[in-house]
């Protein structure tokens, strides 16, 4: 397998690409394609122990960067590491292509450079979501792609999701839930109640909808379900939201135990346990973002992540595309 990374997307580009991606040659069998500035790059790979067999450059000599328009930039920037990435990727020359920067562009490039899978109005991103309490996660999805939709496109987030927990997060029969106001059939907005029925035609249909009914907001860090349906709007509230409660609390424990030597005394007793819930809510643990929908497998990473983020996104991307999950996709679809 060929991984193909963008090195020079996200805020931390391309010293912690390039970081990330040298660790992780020294722990996977499969070649990484780091694509950018060659020169950078290679100046950086000099600095970093890697396996030089595994990794390799394709110079690039543009950026897309966040502030760029999206869509404007992948049809003009035709020499960004973005698009020769992609590029790449659709030519055959990569199986799976990996990226930390402008996530609209990413998602332009998807449908632009690989192409929408017939039958899905709109690829989607699916998030993994820690569970409480629980060694796993689950799958939001839309996380941020779709800001509207339409019911259809709920059902569509459904199937995809349901076939990538399947195939690479280990969920025999993935659950499905509708993020609602509440867990009635008839709450919601009109597109929701829709989103609603067109779920309930297809569970255990078909296209292999587990769907569950309704969802609220409240019961999704306790793991109500294994993909969690919702627009593009709710999906990345949900993820903003999570990510300001983690740090607020991860904060406030750290002020409480320092507080007095009889808190910092607790704290040493629990030094592992607090180590362990931090590991919960620590993005770098679970690797990047699928982009579901396209004609090629597709990983968007957090914009900052550093070389411990890339080293997991690129170590936990490879079930995706040895899984087939993009052909099955496909399958159900036809």
């Amino acid at each position: 397998m060929r991984i193909v990374l963008d090195g020079m997307g996200g805020d931390n580009a391309p010293r912690e690409i390039v970081k990330g991606a040298a660790e992780a040659s020294r722990l996977i069998d499969h070649e990484i394609c780091i694509v950018g500035d060659g020169e950078r790059i290679g100046s950086l790979l000099d600095e970093f122990e890697h396996d030089a067999n595994k990794i390799g450059i394709l110079h690039a000599s543009e950026v897309i960067g966040n502030g760029d328009s999206p869509v404007k930039a992948v049809r003009r920037k035709k020499d960004s590491s973005l698009v020769k990435g992609m590029e790449a990727v659709r030519a055959g020359e990569g199986d799976i292509f990996i990226s930390a920067g402008n996530s609209g562009a990413i998602m332009s490039g998807g449908v632009f450079v690989l192409g929408r899978i017939r039958g899905i109005d709109r690829p989607a991103i699916g998030s993994t979501y820690p569970i409480l309490g629980q060694d796993g996660v689950s799958l939001l999805i839309d996380s941020g792609a779709n800001a509207e939709c339409k019911p259809q496109n709920l059902l569509q987030f459904a199937v995809m999701g349901s076939i990538y927990a399947k195939n690479v997060l280990g969920k025999e029969k993935p659950s499905v839930g509708l993020v609602n106001m509440g867990t009635e059939p008839g709450k919601g907005s009109s597109m929701v109640k829709e989103a609603f029925e067109l779920l309930e035609k297809n569970r255990d249909g078909s296209k292999g909808v587990n769907f569950i009914g309704n969802v609220e907001a409240r019961d999704v860090p306790i793991g109500v379900c294994d993909v969690i349906v919702c627009d593009g709007f709710i999906g990345n509230v949900i993820l903003k939201m999570t990510e300001g409660v983690a740090l607020s609390i991860s904060h406030l424990i750290r002020r409480k135990f320092s507080e007095g030597l009889a808190a910092k005394a607790g704290a040493a007793l629990l030094y592992n346990k607090l180590g362990e819930l931090k590991k919960a809510f620590d993005y770098t643990e679970y690797g990047g973002a699928p982009v579901l929908g396209v004609q090629g497998a597709v990983v968007k990473l957090h914009g900052s992540s550093a070389a411990k983020a890339v080293r997991n996104g690129i170590a936990r991307a490879i079930p995706f595309m040895e899984n087939r999950v993009v052909d099955t996709i496909k399958c159900a679809m036809e």
